[in-house]
């Protein structure tokens, strides 16, 4: 990861200083880097241990990153990990002009593999994202929305680029066809019980831990899988009220609907479902030999369903 940061720490140099200058502001404000680990460790696992891994470990951060600058601005966020986001620093125009440079530079390095099946795989995946920033957008302020839909935007928005960290790790070892698909099902299975951990913490998380508030997405009007589940079992008034709660996006009744949520059991039933995830990451890695990375592969999985932020 040291050498990953070097790589990031370069590719960030730009004429332009507002460009580096909010581009170092949101990468330095921390952040889990799963997915450039996820990379790194996959290509441990398989052999690989090539300069590229950390090219394109940096690709995926700087991709990721881009999202995240562009993710603010749609949701009118204005505190990430603790610090102002860099829309409310910077303010919109810069945020969403520096995620493009984030997200064309990250292009220009994916060349520097000289692999074609990396690009299809990185643009590809940063299609498939786009379109569940897109999806999810449409289904703002709709609390119609199914577990089914919930899971379609999640692991495009979300899974889809662990997915392809996992899958360009194998790429690079060469690996063959099966390892390669079990390396994507293992990075798709852990960035879906990620992200359904993260909706967990919205509505059972510690403020101080997380750096934000919760209830941020029932603000946004996201209907998340806490939420749906607490009005499949909650009574006629507990659902209209959650219904109401998020085509509003009005927090006035959010202590009640942390208590629902909990009540009803929605919080332990979407644990369950994360932790479903996890177990089908752990058992998509079964067929790659032992090695510290692999069992650092298996930990990972494990440690998401115990997470506090």
């Amino acid at each position: 990861m040291a050498q990953v940061d070097l790589v990031i720490t370069k590719r960030l140099d730009s004429e332009v200083p507002l460009v580096g200058q909010v581009s170092r502001y949101i990468i330095s404000a921390g952040g889990k880097r799963l997915r450039p680990v996820l990379l790194l460790l996959i290509c441990g696992a398989l052999g690989y241990a090539g300069d590229q891994r950390y090219n394109l470990a940096a690709v995926v951060e700087f991709i990721h990153t881009a999202t995240l600058l562009h993710d603010d601005v749609v949701d009118e966020s204005k505190m990430r990990r603790g610090l102002a986001t860099a829309n409310e620093s910077f303010g919109n125009p810069a945020s969403v002009l520096v995620g493009d440079f984030l997200y064309s530079r990250a292009f220009q390095m994916m060349v520097d593999a000289g692999d074609m099946r990396i690009m299809q795989i990185l643009a590809d995946a940063t299609n498939v994202i786009a379109e569940g920033e897109v999806m999810q957008l449409m289904n703002m302020h709709d609390p119609s929305l199914d577990e089914a839909g919930y899971l379609r935007v999640i692991r495009s928005k979300t899974a889809k680029l662990f997915e392809a960290s996992a899958r360009l790790g194998a790429i690079l070892a060469k690996s063959d066809a099966a390892v390669e698909n079990a390396c994507a099902q293992y990075g798709q299975a852990l960035g879906t019980a990620f992200q359904v951990i993260d909706d967990v913490l919205d509505y059972d998380g510690d403020p101080a831990v997380m750096g934000k508030n919760l209830g941020d997405d029932l603000r946004e009007g996201k209907a998340t899988l806490p939420l749906i589940i607490a009005m499949q079992r909650g009574t006629d008034a507990q659902r209209t009220m959650i219904q109401q709660a998020i085509e509003t996006g009005d927090l006035s009744q959010l202590s009640i609907i942390l208590t629902t949520v909990r009540e009803t059991g929605a919080l332990e039933a979407s644990r369950r479902a994360a932790a479903s995830e996890a177990q089908r990451a752990i058992e998509a890695l079964a067929g790659i030999k032992p090695s510290q990375y692999k069992d650092a592969l298996l930990q990972l999985a494990s440690q998401l369903l115990i997470r506090h932020a």
